[in-house]
């Protein structure tokens, strides 16, 4: 998923990209989760490539762990990246977390990618999506979205203290561009960036243009500190 953004900024940082507990290449876990174990796991990461401070990006859910580990350890955040993602689940109306997990539970991988993706989406964004949910695995998937939708609600934005790019796209269905206007207007001196032409994966529908937004952000604000 982020392979088109670890080589465009390999040249610039050290980039890593990781696989979240029960997802690609990472283990499946027993017993329950709690939303904030995502965060620990990210120190563990931290720990491991002896890394004090990451600018760190997130898309979708990526991004509410992201929001969720910078409001837990701002210690280890230089910046911080929330691209097409939400403030937590209270933010979406009833009917659209029931969509959300119904569409989710009997996941159709192309269907689903159908809704995600915008109208001229390129092929490659929709094969890439497309396997990333045919590798799910149904258990941890599915604790991971029970575990969302209770436990992510009414995240309080305005704590955040490092420098922060809200990023969307304009035809992003399932978090529309009000949504990201309003975490953007929420976290003290936030920047927002719109991405035309692409639904909800922007870094795959329109990698050179969401990498040059991030770029653009995280050079500015390295020569700032």
């Amino acid at each position: 998923m982020w392979d088109g953004q670890l080589a465009a900024f390999a040249g610039r940082f050290r980039c890593a990209a990781w696989d979240a507990r029960g997802y690609g290449d990472s283990d499946d876990y027993e017993g329950s989760l709690d939303f904030s174990d995502f965060s620990e796991d990210i120190v563990r990461v931290l720990d491991f490539l002896n890394v004090e401070k990451v600018h760190l990006a997130g898309l979708s859910m990526g991004g509410r762990i992201a929001r969720d580990f910078a409001l837990r350890h701002p210690q280890h955040v230089a910046s911080l990246v929330l691209a097409n993602t939400s403030p937590g689940f209270d933010a979406l109306s009833p009917e659209k977390i029931t969509e959300f997990i119904n569409q989710r539970k009997n996941l159709d991988p192309a269907s689903l990618a159908e809704r995600l993706l915008g109208r001229n989406a390129r092929p490659s964004a929709r094969d890439a999506l497309v396997a990333s949910f045919a590798a799910l695995r149904k258990d941890s998937y599915l604790k991971t979205l029970e575990t969302s939708v209770a436990q992510d609600r009414a995240a309080p934005l305005e704590q955040l203290r490092v420098p922060t790019l809200v990023l969307t796209s304009d035809e992003d269905r399932l978090y529309p561009p009000a949504m990201a206007q309003a975490m953007a207007r929420r976290i003290p001196r936030a920047e927002f960036v719109q991405i035309e032409g692409a639904g909800h994966l922007s870094n795959l529908e329109q990698p050179e243009r969401f990498n040059a937004a991030v770029l653009e952000f995280l050079l500015r604000h390295i020569m700032a500190a």
